[in-house]
């Protein structure tokens, strides 16, 4: 089933920007605030709004990470796979997390509660494998210590 999105706040969202596509940015930034995301017809709303192709819109978004076109889970994993974290191991502890939460990269688990990304640096090399659940931060985690931490939010 096709949840209906409400597009009256990316409508009025859009009203106060008037730099079209220098706007386009802060607008997406705007909206992604006010969905959680950016729903592909809001995409469509933008593209009127700021006179700007829609396949412009999709290329920015799907450019920068920040962006999601679909919703994300109550708590966003975050595995760093950038050179220290993967030197360190977080290939493995990435197998790990997706085994245990039965997900691929970028997916969302079925009941809505986790999303899993892999991410290329978190800027915490000193402190490698990195992982993030709901913007807490964990510092040289093993797979066996990623696994304990992600377990703890599915109970809580």
């Amino acid at each position: 089933m096709i949840k209906e999105i409400d597009l009256c706040a990316a409508e009025g969202i859009i009203k106060k920007y008037t730099d079209g596509v220098s706007d386009l940015i802060p607008v997406l930034q705007d909206v992604q605030e006010a969905y959680g995301y950016i729903p592909e017809p809001v995409v469509y709303v933008i593209a009127e709004g700021l006179n700007i192709y829609p396949s412009h819109i999709f290329g920015v978004i799907t450019f920068y990470a920040q962006f999601k076109l679909k919703p994300a889970g109550k708590y966003i994993v975050k595995v760093c796979t950038g050179t220290a974290c993967h030197v360190k191991g977080s290939e493995r502890i990435s197998k790990e997390i997706k085994e245990l939460l039965k997900v691929k990269v970028g997916d969302t688990t079925g009941d809505g509660r986790f999303t899993f990304e892999e991410v290329a640096c978190v800027g915490a090399c000193a402190q490698a494998p990195m992982v993030i659940v709901g913007g807490n931060e964990y510092g040289k985690v093993t797979h066996t210590e990623a696994k304990k931490i992600v377990k703890k939010y599915q109970k809580g």
